[in-house]
């Protein structure tokens, strides 16, 4: 009698043309950047360690360790993914040194300003907020650890070079995170589209902290509470409301205009 031959296991669903994989994580706790402004900004950090440069483009790094490879954009897609807008240039980095509160409050100065992300989860998101953060001289962006995304590539790259520039302080209490702010002198705005007042009438001198919540959500109630005061985005248009980075860009903005024009 013939023996059998072992079944063979079912393929795996086939990956849908064009659809973005996630690169692998690495056991040591390094992250793949990639694109010219993410990468150009780690390159030109000294706080960043980088331990290799891949390039399958034209681009021209700046003077730098790692010395650059070349490989193909297969070699590099299989890397930080496929449908990753990489640009032709990837570098693997270690992640920035943590950042705390505290370390924000003692070394910002006096008109400070700071963001407060509530549960933002989405990476293009957070990447768009640290860019306006870092257009509008943030000095940083609170999130909660367990309720944001880790900066990764995708991050990274949303955020333009911004995550060199703004420190991401990564809270396991954000409530507690808000009443360390207060204790350091920020006024805390938390930005909510049913407040009374407007953000253009609550601006005043000193510290401030903008507290946004999730798309949808919004604040949550604990979140509300701590903060010193609600206010909305004075919206007039058939949409009453932007998304999370739409609003972050438009608050700093009004801030940054009315400290300057008075």
């Amino acid at each position: 009698m013939a023996q059998r031959k072992p079944s063979r296991p079912p393929r795996p669903p086939g990956r849908r043309h064009g659809a973005r994989t996630a690169p692998p994580r690495r056991r040591d706790g390094g992250v793949w950047l990639y694109g010219h402004h993410a990468v150009g900004a780690a390159l030109a950090n000294p706080r960043r360690r980088a331990h290799r440069l891949l390039l399958a483009g034209a681009w021209e790094p700046p003077a730098s360790t790692p010395a650059p490879e070349r490989v193909s954009r297969a070699e590099l897609e299989a890397i930080v993914g496929i449908g990753a807008v990489h640009q032709g240039v990837a570098l693997l980095v270690d992640p920035l040194p943590p950042v705390t509160c505290a370390d924000i409050c003692s070394a910002c100065g006096a008109d400070a300003v700071a963001v407060v992300l509530d549960q933002v989860t989405d990476p293009q998101n957070v990447g768009a907020v640290l860019r306006a953060a870092a257009a509008f001289g943030a000095a940083a962006v609170v999130v909660q650890d367990r309720r944001a995304p880790p900066v990764t590539g995708a991050l990274a790259k949303a955020a333009s070079g911004a995550v060199e520039h703004v420190p991401m302080v990564r809270a396991l209490n954000l409530t507690r995170a808000l009443d360390e702010l207060k204790a350091a002198g920020f006024w805390c705005l938390g930005l909510d589209p049913g407040a009374a007042a407007s953000l253009a009438d609550a601006i005043g001198g000193g510290r401030t902290a903008l507290v946004l919540g999730a798309e949808g959500k919004g604040l949550r109630r604990l979140t509300r509470e701590t903060c010193d005061a609600l206010v909305r985005l004075p919206t007039t248009g058939p949409v009453q409301s932007l998304n999370v980075a739409g609003a972050a860009a438009v608050a700093l903005y009004e801030l940054v205009r009315q400290r300057r024009h008075g």
